[in-house]
């Protein structure tokens, strides 16, 4: 059986997401063979674990959190809702971008893949390395980005690509290309938004 935890070391935190299509019965039993790798990567550390990816409700973040404090004391963090890309979609919004037709995509882009549309696309899923998004206004990944995005392809300088986690090499906003160094990435807090300033420069939030 495919697992549905993933495990992810950042600086000051680690972050489990988990397959949003994953059963509870089905993520209690990953998370208790996951406990062994965890364990090692703690030890003596007191580094904050962030769960991401399947948004839960109360009774199963309790049973998680019981999980993971029974063999390691450390604070427990879900964060479901930049795990459904919501933060980054509320900042598109306060941006006041135009309205533009938009179209959905169900499912992750495979390496290889390449999706376009004319307005705004927002993908219920990955972009994972190796795949293409390009949009004549905004793109908005419900997962995380580690292909490439580009947004306002026609010139749109108020487009906006937004993601629970931006950790692309590259990403394009009309003209201005940005690209992404690892340090960048590393970084304690998660990017989930870009957009130009008034200088043209990509800033990444």
């Amino acid at each position: 059986m495919k697992q549905c935890i993933s495990i992810q070391t950042r600086k000051n935190k680690v972050i489990l997401k988990i397959d949003e299509e994953a059963e509870q019965k089905q993520i209690m039993l990953d998370l208790k063979k996951k406990m062994v790798e965890l364990k090692k990567l703690y030890k003596d550390d007191t580094t904050p674990i962030f769960i991401i990816g399947k948004k839960l409700n109360k009774n199963d973040m309790v049973e998680l959190k019981e999980i993971i404090n029974k063999d390691i004391m450390v604070d427990v963090n879900f964060d479901s809702s930049k795990a459904l890309g919501l933060h980054g979609i509320k900042k598109t919004f306060n941006k006041e971008i135009a309205t533009s037709e938009t179209k959905f995509h169900r499912g992750s882009l495979r390496s290889g893949m390449k999706m376009e549309y004319e307005g705004s696309l927002v993908i219920l899923g990955d972009v994972n390395a190796g795949a293409e998004v390009l949009a004549g206004e905004n793109v908005v990944v419900l997962g995380i980005l580690r292909g490439m995005a580009h947004a306002g392809a026609k010139g749109n300088k108020e487009a906006i690509i937004a993601a629970a986690s931006i950790e692309s090499v590259q990403i394009r906003i009309a003209d201005i290309v940005k690209e992404i160094e690892k340090e960048e990435l590393q970084q304690e807090n998660i990017k989930t938004c870009a957009y130009l300033n008034d200088k043209d420069e990509v800033i990444l939030e």
